[in-house]
């Protein structure tokens, strides 16, 4: 099928509509055996929208969704943005407590849920969000079979929406926020994102393109709805390009790889965990995964390559953050294979990005190291914290990312780790990246990952995480000595811990938790 022209469209709802008009029998959305067309899709969220609408839901009012990769996640959220207000798109891996916060932050008035998810009761989990306090909430959805007194049957919103005003639909502006999306905060309370339509639409549509999308693509959909990766990225990307979403209701490998192949999907989004538990799966060697083409993930160039083995040889690097609608950079797909395993690509049509120094805040020349800053699409500041926003900006309107990176001689943006994870040692700072790359040119090793551990004498020592190929085994000697021949003296590690990949600190999206791998040393670095 030919691709397509950028869609007009400048909302969810109007995306929605537009493509409902130009394809109305191809399929939008898979699930099980339910499979929607895009006609079925936008009929869906309109009748949820409806009877949200029944309810008392208006324009600006925050609705939250907590549920697995389901169709009825599709249908409420569209229904939601095409009422004009504002989608909250909870983390089903969080505890109680965490979610109470996301809900009482983000003042949700109305929250749909299924009942379960997984083994988790999720309605008894919603009675101790309630103990610790929810005042906003006034409206309960639920789907499945427990509907506590009060509350709305999913099914039902058809009957309750029939006489709603034809008018509802749509009512959403290119500048209004379409969702508040909550960061992955690790020491601190997570802050709320707001990302408004016209971002969801421009941005996406320049990350589709980079992976020459077109309406033949199937996107093979494991990764979290509510994960910026899974509604903003991957969504919008393969809808602005009119291809079709396979629903996997949460990641497992075998279910994964049966998927991919029943289904012909061509496109993968996915963590390099994700990536390896695939790889590992034993049905990996007898399910047909040639239709695999393109995608997005980010990772070392060995995880990369890993991604290419599954088949997906068109696999596009990328670089972005929350705040700047998942993807700010996004390698060409055709582009050679060998700077997409190492860099990110260059910005994003609408992007602007320059790498500052650290002390002085100016622009850094091209192959040095420094923050990267962003400007053009970007949020309009951090829910409910305008302190938080105006230190995170410079004085000409760039975000300051807090991630490390340098320009190559191509334009293309090499992450290079946080800026918070630079190791102070003996007064010099130290990139972990850096030790990283050459730990990994090591034959037995499969990955690496530095950290600072606390020191006396040094004020931070080095320490190296290993994680070795099956069956190998090396010495701390060994590696020192490796690292001594590209590194300076200062920035070999000093202390080492050997684990197994499943043994790495993990957040429940599957990122690096890089605060504690200094907890896989016991205490060093006391003398």
């Amino acid at each position: 099928m030919l691709k397509m022209d950028k869609p007009k469209a400048r909302t969810a709802a109007a995306l929605l509509d537009e493509m409902a008009a130009l394809q109305p029998e191809h399929e939008a959305v898979i699930d099980g055996d339910r499979r929607w067309s895009y006609a079925q899709l936008r009929t869906e969220a309109q009748t949820v929208a409806n009877g949200l609408w029944a309810l008392g839901v208006r324009p600006g009012d925050r609705v939250a969704i907590l549920m697995g990769n389901r169709a009825e996640w599709l249908s409420s959220y569209f229904a939601i943005l095409g009422l004009g207000a504002t989608a909250v798109a909870l983390n089903t891996w969080l505890t109680p407590t965490e979610q109470a916060y996301q809900l009482s932050h983000a003042d949700v008035t109305t929250l749909i849920l299924a009942d379960r998810f997984r083994d988790r009761d999720v309605l008894a989990e919603l009675d101790e969000m309630r103990a610790i306090g929810l005042p906003a909430l006034t409206r309960l959805v639920v789907l499945g079979s427990q509907v506590p007194e009060g509350s709305t049957k999913f099914e039902d919103l058809a009957a309750l929406g029939e006489n709603a005003p034809a008018d509802i639909w749509s009512a959403a502006q290119p500048d209004d926020v379409a969702c508040i999306l909550y960061t992955s905060g690790s020491t601190a309370r997570p802050k709320g994102v707001p990302l408004q339509h016209w971002g969801l639409m421009d941005n996406m549509w320049g990350v589709g393109e980079r992976m020459h999308l077109t309406p033949d693509d199937r996107l093979w959909f494991a990764i979290s709805l509510f994960w910026s990766f899974g509604c903003v990225n991957a969504l919008f990307a393969v809808m602005s390009h009119g291809g079709t979403l396979v629903l996997q209701h949460h990641f497992d490998p075998e279910q994964g790889l049966r998927l991919i192949e029943a289904e012909r999907c061509t496109v993968f989004y996915g963590t390099p965990n994700i990536a390896l538990a695939l790889a590992e799966h034993p049905d990996s060697k007898t399910r047909d995964l040639s239709s695999l083409r393109t995608g997005a993930a980010i990772g070392t160039p060995e995880q990369m390559q890993m991604i290419v083995d599954l088949g997906v040889t068109d696999i596009c690097n990328v670089y972005g953050l929350t705040e700047a609608f998942g993807n700010s950079c996004v390698t060409d797909a055709a582009a050679p294979l060998e700077q997409r395993l190492v860099a990110s690509g260059q910005p994003l049509p609408g992007v602007e990005l320059q790498v500052l120094n650290l002390e002085t805040g100016q622009a850094m020349p091209e192959g040095e190291v420094g923050e990267i800053a962003l400007r053009g699409h970007l949020m309009p500041g951090y829910l409910n914290d305008p302190e938080t926003t105006a230190a995170s900006m410079t004085k000409d309107g760039f975000l300051l990312t807090g991630d490390l990176g340098f320009l190559d001689e191509n334009g293309w943006i090499n992450f290079q780790g946080r800026r918070k994870e630079l190791i102070k040692s003996g007064g010099i700072n130290i990139a972990p990246a850096e030790i990283e790359a050459v730990l990994r040119t090591h034959v037995m090793v499969e990955s690496a990952f530095v950290t600072g551990l606390a020191d006396t004498r040094l004020d931070q020592a080095i320490g190296a995480v290993m994680v070795l190929h099956p069956g190998q085994s090396i010495s701390e000697i060994d590696l020192k000595q490796h690292c001594r021949q590209t590194l300076a003296a200062y920035k070999v590690p000093q202390h080492f811990v050997f684990v197994a990949a499943n043994e790495l600190p993990v957040t429940s999206t599957e990122k690096l938790q890089r605060n504690r791998l200094a907890d896989l040393f016991s205490a060093v670095g006391t003398a």
